[in-house]
């Protein structure tokens, strides 16, 4: 079975660090392994055994700590191999804590595209930490801390035990839902925290063996929260949430050109795409669809569809593209018959 890679990102001082500690300390994660850049810039307090000069470490909690020595890759490769061979203890899951600056697409890129980590390890989600005494101000001042929000899947609300201005807290809610309405958001000090609910954001659930389509979409949620307003939002740093739903089966060859020429022409502003696709020539079997920018995992089929819709679903977050803009390329292209198609493409 792949094991998940959960991303922990989160702007500068958002208290990533605090999270990570939170985490580890909890029993129910007694056999993760952690990632971070350096051991001494983490903060993770008593856990670390020692400042070893290996590039891992096993912590009082039982949970995996190593460094990051050349590219993600080979840190990924280095600690399956050491597990397979007993090296270390067995862990069942990943998190990648990301510097506060960082871009969480080159890490998803790699653990998409890279044929070794993708037969060992899955995306299991992003998680993105939001400082609620400065997120306001930074998310407009820091286009990387918009980009964190946008492509996030959970969002934890920090220092809410701080006495912060309510109106500004306000603020910053209603910015947060409208930058990511579909993610799931959680309040650190809030009495319905579960550390767990973190990592509840993948396509599939082993705990149901099955694929969960409905939840990862979570498209339900945008159309509730954009009735009002033209099922879409225009927010900071152009970056827009959407989705497009076409009631009948989509032509193949249209579709797929379609695809390949949005993300070749704008790749860099599909800051992700996530969607189930009915194609004409096999429409009892659904595709899976799901980006991050100019790359995309391999379309996955399933056998069945997941539930009684059947109507093809895709989720936009996109930078400086609009809604109308997307909707008028598929509409053109879904317009052409197959002949024309072929000959568009050669």
């Amino acid at each position: 079975m792949l094991i998940p890679v959960t991303l922990l990102t989160g702007f500068l001082g958002s208290g990533k660090s605090t999270l990570l500690s939170q985490i580890l300390r909890d029993p129910e994660f007694a056999n993760a392994a952690v990632i971070v850049n350096e051991f001494g810039e983490i903060g993770l307090d008593d856990f670390l055994v020692t400042h070893s000069e290996e590039q891992t470490v096993e912590m009082t909690t039982g949970c995996l700590c190593c460094t990051v020595r050349g590219d993600i890759t080979q840190t990924l490769l280095d600690l399956y191999e050491k597990r397979e061979t007993g090296q270390i203890s067995p862990f069942n899951r990943v998190i990648i804590e990301t510097t506060g600056l960082a871009d969480p697409a080159p890490v998803i890129h790699t653990l998409v595209t890279e044929p070794r980590i993708a037969k060992r390890y899955m995306l299991g989600g992003v998680v993105c930490t939001i400082d609620t005494v400065n997120g306001l101000a930074t998310l407009a001042k820091h286009e990387e801390c918009q980009k964190q929000v946008a492509v996030a899947d959970c969002l934890v609300y920090m220092k809410t035990d701080i006495d912060v201005d309510e109106a500004a807290l306000h603020d910053l809610y209603n910015e947060i839902k409208h930058l990511n309405p579909l993610a799931i958001k959680q309040d650190r000090h809030g009495v319905d925290f579960n550390l767990s609910n973190l990592f509840n954001t993948t396509l599939y659930d082993p705990k149901k063996d099955h694929y969960d389509v409905a939840r990862w979409l979570n498209d339900t949620v945008l159309h509730t929260h954009h009735n009002d307003h033209d099922h879409h939002h225009h927010h900071n740093g152009g970056i827009e949430t959407f989705s497009l739903i076409f009631d009948d089966p989509l032509p193949s060859s249209a579709f797929l050109l379609a695809m390949q020429l949005l993300i070749s022409n704008q790749g860099k502003d599909l800051l992700r795409i996530k969607g189930i696709v009915n194609l004409q020539e096999q429409s009892d079997r659904p595709i899976i669809l799901h980006g991050v920018q100019h790359v995309f995992h391999e379309p996955l089929e399933l056998d069945t569809w997941p539930s009684e819709d059947q109507r093809t679903r895709l989720v936009f977050i996109t930078r400086n593209i609009p809604k109308q803009t997307i909707e008028l390329f598929f509409k053109t292209w879904l317009s052409y018959d197959a002949e024309q198609v072929l000959e568009m493409s050669r």
